[in-house]
């Protein structure tokens, strides 16, 4: 169930790419839109400057940057009741954005996050790149990520996101992405691909006198032929397996087996169908060297297509 969504903003078309999708859901579940802005505290925008800032100052700068903001919300308001009927709040808060983005959602009681992937804001500074980074392991809930475009925002046009990609590896962990995509899925009245993606096995190098190299790789391809053949088999019978309940609730669902050296590389591919609308994905929440060790396919799907893409992370349980 989603009763509120919140879209983070920073005065910048790029930002406001987040809005027409994020509108349409609060539209059809009947959700609040939550619009938040997050100020720069005025003493990071002037740390490199030699004007010296007195607290008279100071506090001046920061009314006047607190007007402006005010008066930014409120004119996007004006647009959005200008064409739908959704109920809007207006949020202000300030600190690191990431860390207050995910610490409103949690005040606020949010459902889902809807932004967009990069822009800059005021001032030079970077908005949501490294935001959308940080939140895709850290946000509360869900984060349906935009990819901005150079073409104006339309308030009036719906995102047409009619079919969602959902990449399951076999683990339960990934698994848990379904109850979000199923409920954001059936908002947009979408169907669905479960996808997986096997390893392809590589042939091994034949050792021996030469006459016998070509009957060890001849019995070697077809060793491998098999066992191909039978992970790509199970990997298919997983995925009708997840399919299965989904299509008793009366979705529509098909599954889809690829065999790649890289995981990543096939799921862009993918992705950047012109059937797909959205990718549905739960990402490993790694931090440092256990990530750049083993990489994140979340981070490859967002970076190299341009796709939406809803990402959610498990939220470990805290003992009482």
């Amino acid at each position: 169930m989603i009763r509120s969504v919140l879209v983070p903003l920073d005065g910048t078309p790029f930002a406001e790419h987040a809005l027409p999708l994020a509108m349409s859901l609060a539209r059809r579940s009947g959700a609040t839109l939550q619009l938040l802005n997050v100020l720069t505290p005025i003493a990071s925008l002037y740390a490199e400057s030699p004007v010296f800032i007195d607290d008279q100052l100071e506090q001046r700068l920061r009314d006047r940057q607190v007007e402006s903001q005010e008066q930014y919300l409120d004119q996007v308001v004006r647009r959005i009741e200008a064409v739908s009927p959704v109920k809007t709040e207006k949020l202000f808060d300030d600190g690191e954005v990431a860390s207050t983005i995910r610490a409103q959602a949690i005040h606020c009681k949010s459902d889902l996050i809807v932004m967009s992937t990069h822009g800059r804001g005021p001032i030079g500074r970077f908005w949501l790149g490294s935001v959308a980074d940080e939140l895709m392991r850290e946000a509360p809930v869900p984060v349906l990520l935009i990819r901005p475009t150079e073409e104006k925002v339309d308030l009036t046009r719906e995102p047409p996101l009619k079919h969602i990609m959902v990449p399951l590896d076999g683990t339960e962990l990934s698994e848990q992405i379904l109850p979000d995509a199923v409920a954001l899925g059936r908002f947009l009245d979408a169907d669905y691909t479960l996808v997986r993606v096997v390893h392809s096995i590589a042939l091994p190098t034949p050792t021996g006198e030469a006459g016998l190299v070509a009957t060890q790789v001849e019995a070697m391809i077809d060793q491998i032929d098999t066992m191909q053949k039978q992970l790509v088999n199970e990997a298919r019978a997983y995925l009708e397996r997840k399919a299965a309940p989904m299509r008793d609730a009366g979705l529509k669902v098909a599954s889809r087996v690829d065999v790649a050296d890289q995981p990543a590389a096939a799921l862009v591919h993918d992705a950047t169908s012109p059937a797909i609308d959205l990718v549905a994905m739960e990402t490993h929440a790694r931090h440092g060297l256990a990530r750049l060790f083993f990489g994140s396919v979340a981070d490859k799907v967002i970076h190299d297509s341009h796709v939406a893409v809803l990402l959610h992370h498990h939220q470990p349980t805290t003992a009482a």
